[in-house]
C-alpha cells in the first residue's frame, strides 16, 4: 500500500492545514462556507503563530492536530465511504478497529505536513448541496506558483458539521485510499487490511 499516490501528499498538505484550525474555531451548525472560512483563516494565524518555532513548536503543533482531529472529522463516516461495499464485509470489532487504524494512519500522515503552510491565500467561492445534510464547500489556494481548487466536503451531525472528505483539483482523499484498500480486499479478507494497517502504524 502506496499513500505516495498520486495527489494524496497534496491533499493530506490540505487536511493538515483544516484540522488545525479546529484548536481555535471548532466547527458549529450554521452556514457551512462561512464555517469552513473561518476556520481556514484562523489555522493560518496559527501556523504562523512566532510562539510556535523550532522543533518544540512543531511537536506542540502536531500534538494539537491530534486531540482536535476526532472533533473535527467523522470518521466512522469516512471509513464507510472509503471502504465502500467491502464495509459490510467487516464484523463490528472489525469495523471499530478500522477506524481506529484509519484514523491513526492520517493523523500520521498529515501530522509531518502541517508546517508546509505558512503564507497561501485561501479564497472561498460556494458551497453546493450534495444530498440530504451534506454540502461540499468550494474553496482556491492561491500559492506563490499555483491556484488549487479545494473542495471540503461535510455532513451535519446533530449540532455540528463534520467533515468527510477533502478534494484537491479533482482527486479525493477517500477516492485514493479506496483503491488502495480494494486492491487489498479483492483477494483478501478484512483480516488482511487490518494487519497490513497495524503494521503501518506501528500498532502490529
Amino acid at each position: 500500500m502506496n499513500a505516495g499516490r498520486y495527489g494524496v501528499k497534496r491533499i493530506l498538505m490540505v487536511v493538515a492545514l483544516l484540522i488545525g484550525v479546529a484548536i481555535a474555531a471548532p466547527v458549529s451548525a450554521g452556514v457551512p462556507l462561512d464555517t469552513v472560512k473561518a476556520q481556514v483563516e484562523s489555522v493560518l494565524a496559527t501556523l504562523r503563530d512566532p510562539s510556535l518555532k523550532g522543533e518544540a513548536g512543531i511537536k506542540a503543533k502536531k500534538e494539537k492536530i491530534r486531540l482536535t482531529s476526532q472533533k473535527m472529522f467523522d470518521f466512522v463516516e469516512l471509513s464507510k465511504r472509503t471502504l465502500g461495499q467491502n464495509w459490510n464485509t467487516f464484523s463490528q470489532e472489525q469495523r471499530r478497529e478500522f477506524v481506529d487504524l484509519y484514523r491513526s494512519l492520517l493523523e500520521d500522515a498529515y501530522a509531518e505536513k502541517i508546517t508546509a503552510y505558512t503564507n497561501e491565500k485561501v479564497n472561498f467561492t460556494k458551497e453546493v448541496p450534495l444530498a440530504e445534510n451534506t454540502v461540499e464547500v468550494q474553496s482556491t489556494v492561491v500559492t506563490k506558483t499555483a491556484e488549487i481548487p479545494i473542495y471540503y466536503r461535510v455532513i451535519k451531525r446533530e449540532n455540528d458539521w463534520k467533515i468527510y472528505d477533502v478534494v484537491i483539483e479533482g482527486v479525493s482523499l477517500i477516492a485514493n485510499y479506496r483503491s488502495q484498500f480494494r486492491e487489498i480486499l479483492a483477494n483478501n479478507p478484512p483480516e488482511k487490511l487490518l494487519e497490513t494497517l497495524r503494521k503501518k502504524v506501528g500498532k502490529g
